[in-house]
Protein backbone atom coordinates (compact mmCIF):
# COMPACT_ATOMS: atom_id res chain seq x y z
CA UNK A 1 0.00 0.00 0.00
CA UNK A 2 1.68 3.65 -1.03
CA UNK A 3 1.51 6.13 1.68
CA UNK A 4 -0.54 9.16 0.07
CA UNK A 5 0.44 11.77 2.79
CA UNK A 6 2.26 14.91 1.68
CA UNK A 7 5.69 14.63 3.02
CA UNK A 8 7.43 18.17 2.48
CA UNK A 9 11.19 17.44 2.22
CA UNK A 10 12.58 19.73 5.54
CA UNK A 11 15.67 21.80 4.54
CA UNK A 12 17.98 22.42 7.80
CA UNK A 13 19.43 26.22 7.33
CA UNK A 14 22.69 26.93 9.71
CA UNK A 15 24.21 30.09 10.14
CA UNK A 16 27.47 28.14 8.67
CA UNK A 17 26.12 27.95 5.15
CA UNK A 18 25.41 31.78 4.94
CA UNK A 19 28.02 33.89 3.33
CA UNK A 20 29.52 35.79 6.21
CA UNK A 21 29.11 39.28 6.03
CA UNK A 22 32.67 41.18 4.38
CA UNK A 23 34.81 43.88 6.38
CA UNK A 24 36.42 46.50 3.91
CA UNK A 25 39.82 47.88 4.69
CA UNK A 26 39.65 51.96 4.49
CA UNK A 27 41.89 51.24 2.07
CA UNK A 28 40.14 48.52 -0.23
CA UNK A 29 36.70 50.98 -0.09
CA UNK A 30 39.03 54.08 -1.05
CA UNK A 31 40.06 52.06 -4.10
CA UNK A 32 36.70 50.76 -4.83
CA UNK A 33 35.32 54.78 -4.81
CA UNK A 34 38.37 55.79 -6.78
CA UNK A 35 37.45 53.76 -9.56
CA UNK A 36 34.03 53.86 -9.47
CA UNK A 37 34.77 57.93 -10.40
CA UNK A 38 37.02 57.06 -13.67
CA UNK A 39 33.40 57.33 -15.56
CA UNK A 40 30.37 58.05 -16.52
CA UNK A 41 27.76 55.92 -15.12
CA UNK A 42 30.28 53.67 -13.22
CA UNK A 43 28.76 53.40 -9.87
CA UNK A 44 26.34 49.99 -10.57
CA UNK A 45 29.20 48.24 -12.71
CA UNK A 46 31.74 49.09 -10.44
CA UNK A 47 29.81 47.61 -7.44
CA UNK A 48 28.67 44.63 -9.41
CA UNK A 49 32.48 44.10 -10.04
CA UNK A 50 33.48 44.25 -6.65
CA UNK A 51 30.29 42.54 -5.13
CA UNK A 52 28.80 44.89 -3.45
CA UNK A 53 25.41 46.66 -3.22
CA UNK A 54 24.82 49.87 -4.89
CA UNK A 55 23.28 51.92 -2.34
CA UNK A 56 26.76 50.61 0.08
CA UNK A 57 29.19 52.23 -3.15
CA UNK A 58 27.27 55.54 -2.85
CA UNK A 59 27.55 55.47 0.97
CA UNK A 60 31.31 55.10 1.04
CA UNK A 61 31.27 58.06 -1.97
CA UNK A 62 29.68 60.30 0.35
CA UNK A 63 31.83 59.58 3.04
CA UNK A 64 34.58 59.96 0.85
CA UNK A 65 33.81 63.31 -0.24
CA UNK A 66 33.00 64.55 3.41
CA UNK A 67 36.30 62.83 4.46
CA UNK A 68 35.03 60.51 6.85
CA UNK A 69 36.47 57.88 4.53
CA UNK A 70 40.44 58.50 5.12
CA UNK A 71 40.72 57.22 8.71
CA UNK A 72 40.74 61.28 10.24
CA UNK A 73 39.37 64.16 10.35
CA UNK A 74 39.43 66.72 7.69
CA UNK A 75 41.34 69.46 7.76
CA UNK A 76 39.52 72.65 9.82
CA UNK A 77 40.76 76.00 9.74
CA UNK A 78 42.72 77.69 13.05
CA UNK A 79 42.44 81.11 14.25
CA UNK A 80 45.43 82.70 13.23
CA UNK A 81 47.07 86.51 14.48
CA UNK A 82 49.32 88.42 12.33
CA UNK A 83 51.84 91.11 14.31
CA UNK A 84 53.44 93.72 12.48
CA UNK A 85 56.73 93.01 11.09
CA UNK A 86 59.41 94.13 13.44
CA UNK A 87 61.93 96.76 12.74
CA UNK A 88 65.61 96.01 11.92
CA UNK A 89 66.74 96.74 15.24
CA UNK A 90 64.09 94.76 16.80
CA UNK A 91 64.83 91.22 14.35
CA UNK A 92 68.05 90.31 16.22
CA UNK A 93 66.10 90.27 19.42
CA UNK A 94 63.42 88.11 17.72
CA UNK A 95 65.68 85.62 16.13
CA UNK A 96 64.96 83.12 18.88
CA UNK A 97 61.22 83.36 18.51
CA UNK A 98 59.02 80.99 18.66
CA UNK A 99 55.50 80.03 17.33
CA UNK A 100 53.25 77.48 19.42
CA UNK A 101 50.95 75.27 17.66
CA UNK A 102 48.02 73.95 20.03
CA UNK A 103 46.34 70.83 18.51
CA UNK A 104 42.99 69.18 18.27
CA UNK A 105 44.56 66.63 20.44
CA UNK A 106 45.72 69.11 23.23
CA UNK A 107 49.07 68.93 23.00
CA UNK A 108 51.26 72.16 22.40
CA UNK A 109 54.13 72.21 19.91
CA UNK A 110 56.39 75.34 19.89
CA UNK A 111 58.57 75.85 16.85
CA UNK A 112 61.26 78.81 15.30
CA UNK A 113 59.57 81.40 13.50
CA UNK A 114 61.79 80.20 10.56
CA UNK A 115 61.11 76.44 10.30
CA UNK A 116 60.80 74.75 7.13
CA UNK A 117 57.08 74.35 5.86
CA UNK A 118 58.11 70.70 4.73
CA UNK A 119 59.48 69.47 8.05
CA UNK A 120 57.10 71.23 10.37
CA UNK A 121 54.10 69.55 8.01
CA UNK A 122 56.02 66.40 8.26
CA UNK A 123 55.93 67.12 12.22
CA UNK A 124 52.51 68.12 12.29
CA UNK A 125 51.49 64.68 10.54
CA UNK A 126 53.11 62.69 13.50
CA UNK A 127 52.18 64.81 16.12
CA UNK A 128 48.72 65.31 15.78
CA UNK A 129 48.52 61.69 14.13
CA UNK A 130 50.10 60.14 17.50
Amino acid sequence: MADRKFRPEIEVLSSEDAPRRRNWSDADKIQIVEESFVGYRQVSATARRHGVSRSLLTTWRRQFREGELCGGPSPAFAPLTLLPEPAASESAACSDSRIEIVLGNGRRLLVPIDVDPAALARLLAVVDGG
